[in-house]
């Protein structure tokens, strides 16, 4: 335990995590999208303060925890750039 919180990016992408499944708890009753949006503004700098002090492998890894929980967001992301491009 004590080697986590040695570890200022890991510590930082565990209580992101732990966050998210806080939020992921509490009823909505916009289906989570304010909460979404709350973890995007959170999660964005915290992925480029851990990419930028703890490396890349780090940053992979906030990247995979941010998108296992806002994969809703991401579809629509994806969706949105593949609708774009086939104009």
């Amino acid at each position: 335990m004590n080697a986590l919180w040695s570890d200022p990016q890991l510590a930082g992408i565990c209580l992101w995590v732990l966050l998210a499944f806080v939020m992921a708890v509490i009823p909505s009753t916009d289906n989570h999208w304010r909460r979404a949006y709350v973890l995007m503004a959170i999660g964005a700098p915290l992925l480029v303060w851990v990419t930028w002090t703890g490396g890349i492998w780090y940053g992979l890894l906030g990247l995979i925890a941010a998108g296992s929980f806002l994969r809703w967001p991401l579809v629509y992301l994806l969706r949105w750039i593949r609708r774009q491009m086939a104009r």
